[in-house]
């Protein structure tokens, strides 16, 4: 077994013999995973460079692609994506958002994965804090919002995109990475539609949180493959009702 896979062996089993055996480990792949973090990663920091050194050449596109969108705007659609901003980013998205995460799966008795969940939390948030100073891009001119400094990448497409990868690969569940995924789509059409990012932003942003929660969970993988497979119950139950004579 090549030191990128998790082991994990379920069981012993016996042979026709009768004589018990341990059946093969099963193997929680890394490699996979972990290339696409990087990958990710590294896609952020070339865009990056592309933005700083060659940003009228290579995303002149944009500029029509954001009067196309402010021309768009209607007042109901505004609304909704006024209320994205808020939930999407600020103390609620970077702080209030990942520690009611990492509580509910401690209460649901994760503590690997409110570990994972905590560090990969901090890990995007200080890439893209770190790449938005180093790159220092412009945002659009038409913003119907007031964000902070530096439009590449966008935080709330990357807290989003940490959210939904992350909780997609501790719960693995398909409706968990269909939801996630839906919820980072609509974050970052709605930054695109209220003028605060550019298209590359957005993507960028998501870039990052999807390849941070990939990198982070490499070293997790074996700990959270076992703690998935255990039975959870919250820490607490309702009390069961007293019988009758």
């Amino acid at each position: 077994m090549s030191a990128d896979d998790a082991e994990a062996t379920p069981g012993a089993g016996a042979d026709h013999s009768g004589h018990s055996h341990a059946p093969a480990p099963l193997r929680v792949s890394r490699r996979p995973w972990l290339v696409a973090g990087i990958i990710a990663l590294v896609a952020v920091g070339l865009v990056g460079v592309v933005i700083v050194y060659s940003e009228r050449q290579a995303f002149g596109f944009e500029v029509d692609l954001m009067t196309a969108l402010a021309a768009a705007r209607t007042p109901a659609v505004t609304t909704v994506a006024l209320a994205l901003d808020v939930l999407g980013g600020g103390l609620l998205s970077n702080v209030v958002f990942p520690i009611v995460i990492a509580a509910a799966l401690l209460v649901w008795r994760r503590p690997w994965a409110a570990l994972y969940f905590g560090v990969a939390a901090l890990a995007s948030a200080g890439v893209t804090r770190l790449v938005k100073v180093t790159v220092g891009r412009v945002r659009p001119e038409d913003i119907l919002v007031h964000p902070d400094f530096g439009s590449f990448p966008s935080g709330h497409s990357s807290a989003a995109a940490l959210i939904a990868t992350a909780l997609g690969l501790i719960f693995m569940r398909t409706w968990v990475w269909v939801a996630g995924i839906a919820w980072t789509v609509l974050m970052m059409l709605s930054r695109m539609y209220l003028g605060a990012h550019w298209l590359s932003d957005t993507v960028g942003g998501a870039l990052v949180g999807a390849g941070a929660a990939l990198v982070v969970w490499a070293p997790f993988a074996y700990r959270l493959y076992r703690e998935n497979r255990l039975p959870h119950q919250p820490i607490w139950r309702p009390a069961e009702p007293a019988a009758t004579s």
